[in-house]
């Protein structure tokens, strides 16, 4: 049976959800520090959800931030649950393409200033922008479709990501959007940044081997947002079907909870994931700063 959590009862009722969450962003301080600071028996990875495609990973020591959209707005449907001078300790931002709620350069200007050993992974035709961030040219680790980045214990590749295309910049042959593996410590992490299933994306995909954990955009696409310069992602079942195939220890369904005329309904991800699949798949709908401990026997 597939695993599913459903912490928000009625996503159209925005200022519940915003009063709601209040009490929890007043402990994000010190749940990052025992993040952080958390024992690792056996071998042990933590995983926590920021909102949209925003996840906190801890691999040993090491702790990566991903897509985390830090600064509030009035368009939010949640305020960000971990204010952005709150992220000391974080070893590696990484940022999959250049829209603020996956590069949010607000909080990276910060950031660069309350972490500053902390390297910065982006897609490097954005090198620039970055640079003007603040970040210092040594942190400033850029990638590309087919690269890796090293730090320590950790390994991050990267594929091509279509948002909605793959809009390879003809110049230079970089992509502005990436997909990233993460490695370390025994396990491996597929963020998926945003993206749509093109072709050869599967193969590329399983080439890295077995998948602990899968991080999938749901919000899909239609022509409607596209006309507002809303560009979209994998629908809810395409993104089951890339699960299908990858068959990943755990798929968590994002970029779903933030934007109310930009969102989808994780419930039904993981229903038809279930009912396609057979429950072969372990799907998690996330909770706001609630850790996802992983070993490799189990994920609790």
């Amino acid at each position: 049976m597939v695993e599913c959590t459903q912490r928000l009862q009625d996503r159209a009722e925005n200022s519940c959800i915003r009063e709601t969450f209040q009490e929890e962003k007043i402990m994000a301080g010190t749940l990052m520090q025992r993040f952080r600071e958390q024992s690792n028996p056996g071998g042990e990875a933590a995983l926590l959800w920021l909102g949209q495609m925003g996840l906190l990973i801890r691999i040993g020591k090491t702790v990566l931030c991903v897509d985390y959209y830090a600064s509030d707005a009035e368009n939010r449907r949640v305020p960000p649950p971990i204010p952005a001078e709150e992220m000391g300790g974080v070893d590696l931002f990484l940022g999959t393409h250049d829209h603020l709620d996956h590069i949010d350069h607000e909080a990276w200007k910060t950031w660069a200033q309350v972490c500053p050993e902390a390297g910065f992974v982006f897609p490097e035709m954005h090198r620039p922008k970055i640079l003007a961030d603040g970040i210092p040219e040594k942190r400033a680790l850029g990638i590309d479709a087919g690269g890796e980045i090293r730090v320590g214990e950790i390994s991050i590749r990267a594929i091509a990501a279509a948002h909605e295309f793959l809009d390879r910049d003809p110049a230079t042959g970089r992509y502005p959007c990436l997909q990233y593996i993460i490695e370390g410590g025994g396990f491996r992490i597929y963020h998926a940044g945003d993206t749509v299933r093109y072709e050869g994306m599967l193969p590329l995909l399983r080439e890295f081997g077995p998948l602990d954990v899968a991080l999938l955009p749901i919000n899909g696409r239609d022509g409607t947002r596209y006309r507002r310069n809303c560009i979209g992602n994998m629908t809810y079942q395409e993104a089951a079907d890339l699960a299908g195939e990858l068959s990943p220890r755990l798929v968590i369904p994002g970029h779903w909870d933030m934007f109310a005329d930009n969102s989808a309904d994780p419930r039904a991800f993981a229903d038809y994931l279930d009912a396609k699949y057979e429950g072969r798949i372990p799907c998690l709908i996330p909770e706001y700063l609630k850790p996802i401990l992983m070993t490799t026997e189990s994920v609790r």
